[in-house]
């Protein structure tokens, strides 16, 4: 079988790090071929070919012809094929990373290109800015990597047939012999865009009672998240609070995990969740913030996570009440503007009253500047902190868990058992059968996939919010 890969770029991290895994499963019989705007960082498994058109459009100035580049991609495939490939499998094309990609990939439909159409993040959840209104390729194959999305891909218009769930692989550690620790830490081991929730963490490490550094690994690379990123960096040195930034930059990744006591999540939104299943390969505690629609996949093989917490409430006079719900409403509207989506005054008004219910508000929900009001507060006074702790217990003693020993030896297992590279390899096969040999007349209604992920209750600030210094 021939396979030719698409993505905007490969920049170690993410999306890449998936397609890497997909190239190592295939059968080395089969043929391969990456095509991308931005050629890799590291080796590739693989030939690729770099055509710019592909990129960012931020990154690339030049007027594009979509049926030229489509034009350019044949010719690539053809060089290497002999012919056009069996499936063109095209990474995370339904956000406007590439304002032209949509139509680049329906001029290669024409052609005759066999598409399938991985998504690991929808515009519509929560990146309006990556949004296009342009209708989404109509009868091609969809693939992506959690249940919840294929749930709402289905009641959005797509097909059994037409749909498919690639539960992502989670390669095994080689664990080295374990570094010795000259000061404890608790490891955030991500890049810090602002979904991550990094003041989440940061409020977590006033209550590590083990003398824990709460160490994150690395920066973000947008604009909006960098300012973000900078402005929490400045905030910790005025505060004088015990953190490390940017420790990836100069540490390997592995050294970092093994030398944690344990390891943090805060994020509010995952794709397919990888901190909830890595961390148990190096025999590493997860601990934080659970996402229950992401995690009950995990939970569903068995994976145990009762421990992780689903809210971390404060009190709603602590952040400024007033601001943040004229703020969180002007939030609401603009999203539902940006998707074409009716606006009700009554339900948003019903969800603001339900998101501060009993005189609480989850602190995933607020904006960096609410979230820096609660944080000095609680460094300025024990009181404060002694009630956040009767509100939310499980901050008592941050990443202790009475069996975890135990908990961490019965998650590898689960992990080594559902996640392995063996059955990724056997799934890619199946998928790459179903694309070939089933013709598919479906379409999305963008529409419902955005009412389906304008979720009011759980409408956060960090998420839908611009940043605002």
């Amino acid at each position: 079988m021939k396979i030719a890969f698409l993505h905007y770029h490969l920049k170690t991290g993410g999306v890449t790090t998936v397609l890497k895994q997909q190239l190592v499963a295939i059968p080395k019989k089969w043929q391969v071929l990456v095509l991308t705007g931005l050629p890799p960082e590291t080796p590739l498994p693989a030939d690729f070919v770099h055509i710019p058109e592909l990129g960012y459009s931020s990154q690339y100035k030049k007027k594009i012809d979509p049926d030229d580049v489509a034009e350019t991609i044949i010719n690539a495939i053809r060089h290497k094929f002999n012919g056009l490939c069996d499936v063109l499998h095209v990474h995370n094309p339904t956000l406007a990373k590439n304002k032209k990609i949509l139509d680049i990939l329906k001029s290669l439909q024409k052609r005759g290109v066999t598409l399938l159409l991985q998504i690991h993040d929808f515009a519509e959840d929560g990146r309006p800015f990556d949004y296009i209104a342009e209708e989404y390729p109509a009868d091609c194959h969809y693939g992506v990597i959690n249940q919840r999305d294929y749930e709402i891909l289905l009641a959005a218009g797509l097909k059994k047939e037409g749909l498919h769930r690639l539960v992502n692989t989670v390669s095994p550690s080689r664990i080295k012999s374990r570094p010795k620790l000259v000061k404890p830490l608790a490891l955030y081991p991500i890049r810090a865009i602002r979904r991550k929730n990094i003041g989440e963490a940061i409020l977590l490490s006033l209550f590590f009672r083990h003398g824990q550094i709460l160490a994150v690994t690395l920066p973000p690379n947008s604009l909006s998240d960098l300012r973000s990123y900078e402005g929490w960096k400045v905030f910790v040195r005025d505060q004088k609070l015990n953190l490390a930034f940017d420790k990836g930059l100069n540490h390997e990744f592995e050294t970092l995990v093994l030398s944690a006591e344990f390891l943090i999540t805060t994020s509010i939104t995952e794709g397919f969740g990888f901190s909830f299943l890595e961390p148990w390969l190096f025999e590493k505690l997860i601990w934080g913030r659970n996402l229950p629609d992401i995690c009950r996949d995990f939970t569903a093989n068995g994976l145990r996570l009762e421990h992780l917490y689903t809210g971390l409430f404060v009190p709603a006079d602590w952040v400024g009440l007033q601001r943040f719900n004229q703020k969180w409403t002007a939030c609401v509207l603009n999203a539902c503007t940006l998707f074409n989506l009716p606006t009700n005054k009554a339900l948003i008004l019903i969800a603001l009253d339900s998101i501060t219910k009993d005189g609480v508000i989850d602190f995933g929900i607020l904006d960096e500047a609410a979230q820096k009001k609660v944080i000095a507060r609680l460094i300025s006074s024990r009181k404060a902190a002694d009630k956040l702790i009767q509100i939310n217990p499980f901050l008592s003693d941050p990443g202790m868990v009475s069996d975890k020993n135990e908990r961490i030896l019965t998650n590898k297992r689960i992990v080594q058992e559902y996640y392995n590279p063996k059955i990724y390899r056997q799934r890619m096969l199946d998928l790459y059968d179903k694309v070939t040999t089933t013709p598919v007349k479906q379409r999305i209604d963008k529409t419902a996939l955005a009412t389906a992920f304008l979720k009011l209750e759980e409408f956060s600030l960090l998420k839908w919010g611009e940043y605002v210094a």
